[in-house]
């Protein structure tokens, strides 16, 4: 416990690795668990029924595991999970979740929040998303796998944003958008495939064509989302070789709650 900073305020019933570092003036309440590596800069508070992984660096000034911005909040023991090797920037805000929900925020591997981003109750991010400065989730919020959220982009609450989605700068967000989608604008609109993002990740031609074409029924079109869905269907058969991708696109209109951005 030697990497305690002599300033900083660490409850005793909370459950540090020895290898964790604190800085100056941080406060660590009774319920927080973080594991080995963790480095917590100075002035960041931890509270509330908080599990953090391996090797995750808080940067100062960071509010975690705070009770949740929901009048129904009644002080339920309800957590905050946030796993590996993710960066979590100056000024940062995550919140518990609540019982109207499954209870917990979430928060995967690999993720690099920049400053002054919120994630409010129960929000249920993936691994290896990156989120600009001031990007903004309201409660309940779904964000899957290496999505991307541009600066000031605001998400309304219940909307889901699928695995490998751009949100570009300043957006309004109040509609789901599928995988692979890029969105913009006030309110948000489709602009296209996020083409460059796929070809960063490794994604064969193959497979990008298929995304494309999926992205053609869906968006170009005029069908509705169940003549999109039958469409969808019958391009997994027709481009094997993009077929995890299409299915993807066509189980996540399946699961939207709020419509889509079209």
């Amino acid at each position: 416990m030697n990497k305690i900073h002599q300033s900083a305020i660490v409850d005793p019933r909370a459950e540090l690795d020895s290898s964790v570092e604190v800085g100056p003036y941080s406060i660590i309440g009774p319920n927080v668990r973080i594991g080995a590596g963790t480095v917590v800069g100075p002035h960041v508070v931890i509270e509330g029924h908080t599990t953090i992984g391996e090797n995750n660096r808080f940067f100062q000034f960071c509010s975690i595991g705070a009770a949740p911005q929901d009048k129904k909040w009644k002080g339920e023991p309800t957590r905050l999970e946030i796993g590996n090797d993710n960066t979590v920037r100056e000024f940062v805000t995550f919140n518990l979740g609540t019982a109207q929900d499954e209870g917990v925020t979430r928060l995967g591997n690999d993720n690099w929040i920049s400053a002054y981003v919120h994630l409010a109750h129960d929000c249920q991010v993936g691994s290896h998303t990156i989120f600009s400065n001031n990007a903004q989730l309201a409660g309940h919020v779904h964000v899957g796998d290496h999505a991307i959220l541009s600066g000031y982009a605001g998400v309304h609450q219940f909307c889901k944003i699928g695995a490998h989605a751009f949100i570009g700068m300043y957006t309004s967000l109040t509609q789901d958008v599928p995988p692979f989608v890029l969105v913009s604008g006030n309110p948000a609109g489709a602009r296209g495939v996020n083409i460059e993002g796929l070809k960063r990740r490794g994604f064969t031609r193959a497979q990008i064509d298929g995304v494309r074409a999926a992205y053609k029924h869906i968006y170009r079109s005029n069908l509705t989302l169940e003549e999109a869905k039958a469409a969808l269907a019958q391009e997994e058969a027709n481009m094997p070789e993009a077929a995890g991708e299409i299915r993807a696109m066509r189980d996540f209109l399946g699961a939207a709650t709020r419509g889509i951005v079209r």
